[in-house]
């Protein structure tokens, strides 16, 4: 009989590498960019070595959609693997439970028995732990090396210290107390998935054709983590770790014959056929269009952006000559991954007349800069007319352009 093959092995990779990964990634950076922050000061997203603007945000939009999409056809396709191999409250959870087991503390009905000793120590793991996964989660919105010098110097934002030690209390919680709970009381998802389960989502399940071959040895039900006993059928708290899939099979390989519990494609083994029907097809279509959207989106979007306003601080005034001077702010954004040159310029709309302006009119913008202009147009007093700005590069090349109107004002 061939060597019996186990999922467990492969899970917990799958969950250190995920891990790992969340760890890892916000302190990788691009050309000094972040690779994954939300830089809310800026009002920049660091996206994969683009970097978008708030005024941008659509593009997020269609990512979250795609995000969503892709979400539920995983849940329609593979089932209930987002919570045994993915979710991160399924990691902590083993994680605890792991630490639990080492200090010799035995966890049973989500409690822990042992000496006071263990539990003590356990706390602490779990302190270190519940701050870690507060740290990381402001990594996303604070580069680390300047989250831990700010951290020891205590100059953290008021805001960042209320999530750190928020988040930090509520994960200690969650390893202290509720663990598993949150899966099989609290969590919605688990729910949602009952509803959108079809023939071809994957499961974990004893076939009834199996149940003949079961020896009632109660492996499968005491390496559950969530307590419940696959022989009873398809249940909403299964997270489809294959924890007794393994037990099964270590147990019958002792009688040479293999396990019972198994995944397949529908409650009823309906295969991979399964999958060609509306309920996957239709999420698989749009996920796909809106992902060609969004590339055509990033690849087309402008390497510059400009945006102009009238001054809501200075009004507009008669110049010695006769000639009104309107006074703008302009913000400049460089989209590109270098160092730019730019310079504004203003022109009459319908006629192409080049029209003066005195102030900040060139600046140069390191990547993914966004900085104000301020500076005065200066139009004719007895001309009603729209303005066209324009942004250049360093061989004039038209960038970016933006409108405003500027009324008649008769000479006094």
């Amino acid at each position: 009989m061939s060597k019996t093959r186990f999922i467990g092995p492969w899970r917990r990779r799958f969950q250190w590498v995920t891990t790992l990964l969340l760890l890892v990634l916000p302190w990788l950076e691009v050309d000094g960019k972040s690779l994954l922050r939300i830089d809310i000061p800026g009002l920049n997203l660091y996206l994969f070595g683009q970097i978008l603007r708030i005024e941008e945000l659509y593009l997020v939009l269609l990512a979250t959609l795609i995000f969503v999409l892709s979400f539920l056809l995983i849940t329609v396709v593979l089932g209930r693997v987002w919570c045994g191999w993915l979710c991160p409250q399924t990691t902590l959870s083993d994680v605890a439970e792991w630490a639990a087991r080492f200090l010799g503390l035995k966890v049973q009905r989500n409690s822990l028995h042992g000496p006071l000793r263990g539990k003590i120590l356990l706390q602490l793991v779990y302190l270190f732990l519940a701050f870690l996964v507060a740290s990381n989660l402001l990594w996303y919105f604070i580069q680390p090396r300047l989250f831990f010098a700010r951290l020891v110097t205590f100059d953290l934002h008021y805001a960042a210290w209320i999530t750190f030690i928020v988040t930090g209390l509520l994960v200690y919680l969650d390893l202290a107390a509720v663990r598993r709970l949150i899966c099989s009381d609290f969590c919605p998802y688990g729910r949602v998935q009952t509803a959108i389960v079809d023939k071809a989502t994957l499961t974990l399940h004893l076939p009834d054709a199996e149940l003949e071959r079961c020896i009632e040895c109660g492996s499968c039900v005491r390496n559950c983590p969530m307590e419940i006993d696959i022989r009873h059928g398809y249940q909403v708290e299964c997270t489809n770790c294959g924890r007794c899939l393994d037990a099964c099979r270590q147990v019958m390989a002792k009688r040479s014959e293999p396990g019972l519990i198994r995944y397949t494609f529908g409650l009823h083994g309906e295969g991979a056929r399964g999958l060609l029907n509306p309920r996957v097809l239709l999420p698989g279509v749009a996920m796909l269009v809106l992902a060609v959207v969004l590339l055509v989106a990033l690849v087309g979007r402008p390497v510059a952006s400009l945006k102009v306003s009238v001054s809501h601080t200075a009004a507009a005034r008669q110049l010695a000559d006769g000639r009104i001077g309107t006074f703008f702010n302009a913000w400049v954004n460089n989209r590109s991954q270098e160092t730019a040159d730019y310079t504004l310029q203003a022109r009459k709309k319908e006629s192409g007349a080049s029209l003066p302006i005195k102030g900040q009119v060139r600046a140069e913008l390191s990547a993914g800069e966004n900085r104000r202009l301020d500076f005065v147009l200066v139009t004719p007093a007895n001309e009603s007319l729209t303005v066209e700005f324009v942004l250049t590069g360093e061989e004039g090349l038209e960038l970016s352009t933006a409108e405003a109107y500027i009324g008649k004002i008769e000479e006094e």
